[in-house]
């Protein structure tokens, strides 16, 4: 199915080819998710971090290929090494660890959520909230699926996504409410 809409990215880079102004974008998404995921709030059994905030904004920004190219480099980056994880953290076993599945729940995110933005989706702070809310679903569902594997089901449910509801939606809330202003201050230009 062929997109309906141009996403925020491909307004204000007036392409939507995959070149040099595309990868910036990329990278820039895949910087903020970084820059987000030292935002750190201490809390138990791991801190709230800004990070879903990001995947979700930057997937409403970029839509479903370059937001899931942008998370792709960052877990790279991060199974790489490099301290972009929680905490400056990197390497690969902190996607391969009990907690890893949130972290590659990022890429079907930024598809559902991207994938959404592409038909339009982005335009309205109710319809970015339920795509927002979508894309917080894909990332519970990968991470307690994985985590699920190390402490039981209701564990993880009751440890890796009960705790979260509340601070997830108001994340994803603050990202739908975002890219409607940002349409608004460019003229809603389609």
């Amino acid at each position: 199915m062929q997109p309906m809409n141009t996403t925020l990215a491909t307004t204000v880079l007036r392409t939507d080819r995959l070149g040099a102004k595309s990868v910036a974008a990329l990278l820039g998404g895949a910087a903020l998710t970084a820059l987000c995921a030292q935002v750190q709030i201490p809390f138990y059994p791991v801190p709230f971090t800004l990070q879903t905030l990001a995947v979700l904004a930057v997937s409403l920004a970029l839509g479903s290929r370059l937001a899931v190219a942008a998370q792709a480099t960052y877990l790279l980056a991060g199974a790489a090494g490099l301290p972009v994880f929680a905490g400056f953290s990197g390497g690969a076993a902190r996607l391969a660890g009990p907690t890893g599945g949130y972290l590659l729940g990022f890429l079907l995110a930024a598809w559902i959520v991207g994938s959404l933005a592409d038909r339009g989706w982005d335009r309205t702070v109710g319809r970015a909230f339920v795509a927002c809310l979508l894309g917080t679903m894909a990332i519970y569902s990968v991470g307690a699926s994985v985590l699920s594997l190390y402490v039981g089901w209701t564990a993880a449910w009751m440890q890796g996504v009960v705790p979260f509801v509340i601070a997830d939606a108001l994340k994803a809330l603050a990202a739908a409410t975002s890219l409607p202003l940002a349409w608004r201050l460019l003229g809603d230009r389609r």
